[in-house]
């Protein structure tokens, strides 16, 4: 059939072979710079290998968790830099693994796209690379997928999966949340990972480019820069305490913000009280709420607003876990408690008389309310 024609080949069909196995090349050193013990593989094979015996465990329950960087990497493209995504990648996945109890042992990522870059991907794979650093464990595999008609030129996509562990018997339930308990705020260090679809949006309405310096309340660099800073992996600080059966919960604050995740942690006829005059959100969110006019309840089920991770404790323990997380290099504030409830299932009630995110207070605002 196509006896006067060049023949066909995979590349004229935009998928390059060797640019794959060059990308394959070029990360291996990134790899090798995330091992330790358990994980002694290398890139190449059809699949990674973890001994958790070899991590230090005799009886363990395997956690997995699976996430990505969504519209974020859209930023990250027209800024031109790439270096930060992949660690918000790990982030949203190992920091999800942290609040079920799992010490993350392992890393892989899928990396989608139109056209193989291997300068852009390798950027990218740096990034995760230095993710799995932060939260000490292994990138032990994943997958690089070349798809023209898909993806257009330069755009692409980003998915990990990672997997952790505990001991039989020391993952935590939210059973274990009862009245008193208080509830401790690790401080984000941005937007984090969530909500960029509207941030995107706020920028196309108000006319603004990612090189606009001064949007917020106190300069912090250019829009596009404080954007992109990465999501803050909390890993390493909650370790101790974790195994030392200091905390009761824990909640990531992603998608849902501080209304809607804090309840996933706690049993029913509970309620978490929070007062959000108890910490002081980075400029961005005060940007936030005058560039979209929300209300509260909006902001609070869209971004972190300044909490990055929820820390249940009992009120004997607080006062320990919080030097030792501010030891460890958080910034750690009391941010409420829990109380008893009338209802069956578990809300958020957040309170403020002082005017923080910089509505008028006071002001209160409940899960499943626009109060």
């Amino acid at each position: 059939m196509n006896e006067n024609k060049k023949p066909l080949t995979y590349k004229d069909a935009g998928v390059d072979i060797a640019a794959g196995d060059a990308l394959v090349e070029a990360i291996k050193p990134l790899a090798a710079s995330t091992r330790r013990p358990g994980a002694d593989g290398t890139l190449g094979g059809f699949g990674g290998l973890f001994d958790p015996k070899a991590a230090g465990y005799s009886d363990p329950v395997l956690v997995a968790a699976t996430d990505g960087v969504g519209s974020k990497v859209k930023i990250a493209l027209e800024v031109g830099n790439l270096t930060t995504v992949g660690i918000d990648l790990v982030a949203m996945c190992v920091n999800d693994l942290i609040v079920q109890g799992a010490e993350p042992l392992i890393f892989l990522d899928y990396y989608a796209t139109g056209k193989l870059d291997i300068k852009a991907a390798s950027d990218v794979i740096a990034g995760i690379a230095e993710g799995c650093r932060q939260a000490g464990c292994a990138l032990i595999g994943g997958e690089t997928a070349e798809m023209p008609g898909l993806y257009a030129g330069a755009d692409f996509d980003l998915a990990g999966f990672s997997v952790g562990a505990a001991e039989r018997g020391t993952l935590l339930e939210a059973k274990n949340v009862t009245p008193g308990d208080v509830i401790l705020g690790l401080a984000s260090s941005g937007i984090h990972s969530n909500g960029f679809s509207l941030v995107r949006k706020i920028v196309e309405e108000h006319t603004l480019t990612y090189s606009n310096v001064n949007v917020f309340d106190g300069h912090m660099g250019t829009l596009g820069d404080t954007l992109l800073t990465p999501t803050r992996i909390y890993i390493k600080a909650l370790l101790g305490p974790l195994k030392a059966g200091k905390i009761k919960a824990l909640a990531h604050i992603t998608g849902g913000g501080l209304l809607e995740n804090i309840p996933r942690s706690l049993p029913g006829g509970t309620e978490a009280h929070i007062n959000a005059d108890s910490w002081t959100p980075l400029p961005v969110f005060r940007w936030l709420r005058q560039a979209t006019g929300a209300s509260p309840y909006e902001l609070l089920r869209t971004f972190n607003c300044g909490v990055g991770m929820a820390v249940i404790v009992a009120k004997s323990a607080a006062d320990e876990v919080f030097a030792g997380l501010e030891g460890a290099g958080e910034v750690v504030n009391r941010i409420g408690h829990i109380q008893k409830s009338e209802g069956i299932q578990p809300r958020a009630i957040i309170t403020s008389e002082n005017g923080a995110l910089g509505y008028p207070g006071p002001w209160r605002t409940v899960t499943g309310e626009d109060a």
